[in-house]
Formats: structure tokens, sequence, C-alpha cells
């Protein structure tokens, strides 16, 4: 695996997304690699916990624009990106094993919708979080239409989707989207530690747990997966969309 790989830790599996160059940026080759590190770790026998995070200047910079055509290419290159992007979501969240995300940098776009499918988040203090999507005619995945709506109503989830405001550290943990804030340096020990809690309850009772949680939610989650996995195919086939990003990049340049 190039763009993600797995550490143990005693009875926690490390995941990390490994493309720093580009912040680990979502292409074709970081969505198998993960899928594959996250299908391992969650099939590891020794492990009871999981800690998901990112190498170098960020947890995840959203999907790579640079791989925007080639992923358009055609209505079969279309259905597998997107595919591909949703199945990392039932990876985290369907597993039997509790995920603890540790983000740091920027956590965009699809980066912000696999932090929201952890269960438990370590924001460091400089993490950004934002959905860029509606701006360049993409659109959201990871579940986030039904996850959002159901943390915070519909007019927040509204707001944070269709603005695509930043977010900061601070601000979502006031939206109780995270759950500890602490500096860069202690992001990643402070998630250990809480894996290693997690690791020290009962494998059945934490698997449980999760299972009954997630038991009401599971229907909605399959049906928010499909239907933006549908309007995500929509959005990738677009003219508009292609406009879009053409004029973004431009402007980066």
């Amino acid at each position: 695996m190039k763009y993600a790989n797995v550490t143990t830790e005693g009875p926690v599996s490390v995941v990390t997304l490994c493309r720093p160059e580009r912040l680990n940026a979502i292409g074709a080759e970081l969505l198998a690699d993960l899928h594959a590190a996250l299908a391992q770790a969650q099939g590891d026998r020794d492990t009871q916990a999981i800690v998901l995070t990112g190498a170098g200047r960020a947890f995840c910079a959203g999907d790579d624009l640079k791989e925007f055509e080639q992923q358009a290419t055609s209505a079969a290159t279309i259905a597998k990106t997107c595919e591909n992007i949703q199945r990392i979501t039932r990876d985290i969240m369907l597993g039997p094993k509790l995920v603890i995300g540790a983000a740091h940098g920027y956590a965009v776009g699809g980066g912000f919708e696999w932090l929201l499918n952890c269960d438990l988040v370590v924001a460091a203090d400089n993490l950004v979080c934002y959905f860029p999507e509606m701006s360049l005619g993409h659109f959201v995945t990871g579940g986030v239409t039904h996850l959002l709506p159901r943390a915070l109503g519909h007019q927040r989830a509204m707001e944070l989707i269709v603005l695509g405001e930043r977010q900061d550290a601070q601000a979502l943990h006031r939206l109780g989207l995270v759950n500890r804030v602490v500096p860069v340096a202690e992001m990643l020990p402070t998630a250990l530690d809480l894996a290693r809690q997690v690791a020290s309850r009962s494998t059945l009772s934490t698997s449980q747990l999760k299972r009954v949680i997630n038991a009401d939610l599971n229907p909605q989650l399959a049906s928010a997966l499909e239907l933006e996995r549908q309007a995500a195919m929509a959005c990738f086939a677009s003219a508009d969309t292609a406009q879009r990003i053409e004029a973004f990049a431009k402007k980066k340049l």
C-alpha cells in the first residue's frame, strides 16, 4: 500500500494516509489503499481499536482536483470513483471496531466527511474543516446528508454544506463534532490514549455497542450513501462542474 499504511501499537492499529506531498488529497490509488488498510485493521484479530490519521501537514485535503479529468473520463470511471469514496465510509462506520480520528491541518470535503464518520475525534488546535463541494459543482459524500442534520439540525447542516465556511477546531468542538482539541504535538498521543482506553473495554461489548447505536442509523445511512453516490455521479458528469474546477485551477495558478 503506497498511500495508506497500518502500524500496530499493542491492541491499537494506526491507519495513516500517506500522500503528504498532496496533503493526502483523494485520488484513485489513495482510495484503494485506504480501503485495504481499513479492511486489514478491522479484520485483525489482535486489534481492538483503530486510529485514523494523516501524514504530513494535513489530515486530508479532499478530492484531488488534478485527477478530475481522469475521474470524469467516462460513466464507468465516474461510477467507480463515487462508489470507492462511499466504500470508505462503510469501512469506518460499519466495521466492528471503534475508529478514533486524529486530525490536524486541513480536513476538507471528503476528508471532513471521513472525520465525521469516526466514532471519536481528536482535533489538533490547527485543524480547519469545510465543504468546498457546492462551490465547485461537486456533491458531498460520506453519508453527511444524513449524519449532519441528525447531529446539528437541518438549518445548521445546510449552512455548513451550502456555504462551505471554514470551521476551526474550537468551532467544531462547540458544535459537538470533535471530542478533544489539543496542541498538534499532543494529537496522536491523545488519540492513542483514547484508543487504548477503548481497547481496555470488553471487545464484545464495544462491538455490540457500535452495532446497536448504528442499528437505527444503518438503513438511513445506506439510503444516504446511495443517494449521494447518484448525485455525485451527476455532478462529476456536469459541464458546469468541469468549468468551475477549471476556473478554480486557474485561480490557484
